[in-house]
C-alpha cells in the first residue's frame, strides 16, 4: 500500500487534471501543498473535500517531520505543488527522501509538466536532453553557469521568470552564440506562445513577456576547443595535434574530423602550404 503520493497538478489548464489524480486526492487523509489558496481552487473545481495544509520552502523542515509522523500513525498523504510535479523546481524532494529512508512506500501519478510540454513542441531535438531548471539570479553567477554548459551537446531545458528573461537571453546569446532556441510561455493557457529563433538574432525580438517561462536551448554542435582549432590555418591545426603527441597520420585524421572533410584534402592542403 502506498503511504505517500506525489501528485502533479495542471500547469495552466485545469482540465489537464487526470482521473487518477482526482481519485487519489479524494482518497488520501491529508494533502500538503505550496499555497492553500491556489490548491483550494483546484480541489473545489473537482469537488475534493480532503483536508489541506501548506508545505513550502519556508516551513519545509517542520512539515517533513509532521508528514513522517502522520505516516507513522497510518495516514495516507498526498503532496502537490502549485503547478506541475512536486520536487521539480518546487519543494518535495526532502519529504520523498525522508519517507523512503523511513521505509514508507512513495508513488507518483503521471501528469502535466512544463519542461516536457515545452520540449516536445519546441522543434528542437528531444532525443537526449537535460533539465537544468532555474539559473542563478545574479548576472555573474548566471554567466558562470552558462559558461560551464557551453560545450554540452544535448538539448537543455531552463525555467525563467518574466523579469529576468531579457537578461538571460542576452547572456545565452553571448555564450552560446548562434544556437536555435525556443521560449515557451503560458503553456496550456489561453495565451500560450512559442517564440522560436536563433540566438544570433535575439535583438529582433521583444522579451517583455508575462507568465511562466520555459527556455529550450539547442546543444553544442562543436565544443569550444574545436571552434578555436577551426579558426586556425590547416597547418596550425595539424601542428596542434603533432605538438600534443599525435603521429603524422592521426594528426591529419583529427584535423579532417574537426573540419568535417576528408583526410586526402587535408594531406593536399598541408603539402600545398609546405
Amino acid at each position: 500500500m502506498v503511504n505517500l503520493y506525489l501528485v502533479p497538478t495542471p500547469i495552466g489548464n485545469v482540465l489537464d487534471m487526470t482521473y487518477r489524480a482526482v481519485e487519489v486526492l479524494n482518497s488520501v487523509d491529508i494533502i500538503y501543498c505550496e499555497d492553500t489558496r491556489n490548491t483550494s481552487l483546484l480541489l473545489n473545481h473537482y469537488n475534493i473535500k480532503t483536508k489541506l495544509k501548506s508545505y513550502h520552502i519556508f516551513n519545509e523542515e517542520e512539515r517533513v517531520l509532521e508528514i513522517i509522523s502522520n505516516l507513522k500513525d497510518g495516514m495516507i498523504v498526498a503532496l502537490v505543488s502549485d503547478a506541475g510535479y512536486p520536487g521539480i523546481s518546487d519543494p518535495g524532494y526532502f519529504v520523498c527522501k525522508k519517507a523512503i529512508e523511513e521505509g514508507f512506500i512513495v508513488s507518483t501519478i503521471p501528469g502535466a509538466t512544463a519542461s516536457l510540454t515545452a520540449l516536445v513542441t519546441s522543434g528542437i531535438s528531444c532525443e537526449k536532453f537535460m533539465f537544468y531548471g532555474f539559473l542563478h539570479h545574479t548576472l555573474s553567477q548566471k554567466e558562470k553557469e552558462l559558461e560551464s554548459l557551453k560545450d554540452f551537446d544535448k538539448t537543455m531545458i531552463f525555467y525563467e521568470s518574466p523579469h529576468r528573461i531579457k537578461e538571460t537571453i542576452e547572456v545565452m546569446a553571448k555564450i552560446f552564440k548562434d544556437r536555435n532556441i525556443c521560449i515557451a510561455r503560458e503553456l496550456t493557457k489561453k495565451y500560450e506562445e512559442y517564440i522560436r529563433f536563433n540566438l544570433s538574432e535575439y535583438k529582433n525580438y521583444n522579451f517583455d513577456l508575462k507568465g511562466e517561462i520555459v527556455i529550450i536551448v539547442e546543444g553544442c554542435k562543436k565544443d569550444s576547443l574545436n571552434l578555436i582549432l577551426n579558426d586556425l590555418t590547416i597547418e596550425e591545426h595539424y601542428k596542434y595535434y603533432v605538438n600534443n603527441g599525435y603521429n603524422h597520420m592521426d594528426a591529419m585524421k583529427n584535423v579532417a574530423k574537426d573540419r568535417n572533410t576528408s583526410k586526402s584534402i587535408i594531406y593536399k592542403e598541408l603539402n600545398k602550404e609546405k
